[in-house]
């Protein structure tokens, strides 16, 4: 039996490698399998469900990241929730003027690894608690706990990128530094069990996407700089 290169790329993205940060959850849950059994059969057969679903959970599959210049691409996989204008994070010092912001929503069956989404540096940090709402809220924005990460492009303007925990997330990593130089679609980070991931966009740049398209990190190009104009719009057919 012999496998065409397009039926080893969806096995890849099926049998993707493990997250460093998803291995403790990974561990224990198989230890809880493996004493489960010795204790009580059902009990080992529902560690190993929880095993096979935090290894699917934090799969961290290859992207092919789009090249070209301006490209902005998802910085996560989801369905995107939210087109508009909004006053990025207050944290981050980028002024008080609404901005083009495209939010993605996350379920628990996507991949939950963020990606950049555009060559630059990281111009700032930071870090705040908040609440757990539904992150398909758009008052999660505001009100959820967040990490902010503001990004200084070549051409001099700036773009931003936030982590928001939703629901059931409790855990934000983010792997960034200050100065950190970055390329579009490396890894920096995730968000564990469910989130948010909104892009505030340089003033006058317009989205390529449209509501309740789903996203794909690192690969679905969400906006070019130089492409000013309204949002898009979309419908189902």
């Amino acid at each position: 039996m012999s496998f065409s290169p397009e039926d080893m790329g969806t096995w890849r993205g099926v049998l993707a490698p493990v997250h460093p940060a998803g291995w403790p959850f990974v561990a224990g849950a198989a230890l809880v399998a493996v004493v489960g059994f010795a204790i009580w059969p059902p009990l080992g057969w529902l560690g190993v469900l929880v095993t096979a679903f935090c290894t699917y959970f934090f799969r961290d599959p290859p992207r092919i990241v789009p090249l070209g210049n301006g490209l902005v691409v998802a910085p996560a996989d989801g369905r995107i929730c939210t087109i508009d204008e909004s006053v990025p994070p207050a944290e981050l010092d980028m002024g008080t003027m609404p901005v083009p912001r495209v939010g993605i929503f996350l379920n628990i069956f996507d991949v939950h690894i963020n990606r950049i989404p555009a060559d630059g540096s990281v111009a700032g940090l930071a870090y705040r608690k908040g609440r757990f709402v539904n992150a398909a809220l758009d008052k999660a924005s505001e009100d959820n706990e967040r990490q902010a990460i503001r990004l200084s492009l070549a051409d001099g303007r700036d773009l931003a990128v936030v982590q928001i925990a939703g629901l059931v997330a409790r855990r934000i990593v983010c792997d960034l530094r200050d100065g950190q130089t970055v390329r579009r679609g490396e890894r920096f980070g995730l968000i564990r069990f469910g989130s948010r991931t909104d892009v505030y966009l340089p003033p006058g740049v317009a989205p390529l996407v449209a509501l309740g398209q789903r996203a794909v990190g690192g690969e679905t190009v969400i906006a070019e700089l130089g492409v000013e104009g309204p949002a898009r719009s979309g419908e189902e057919r």
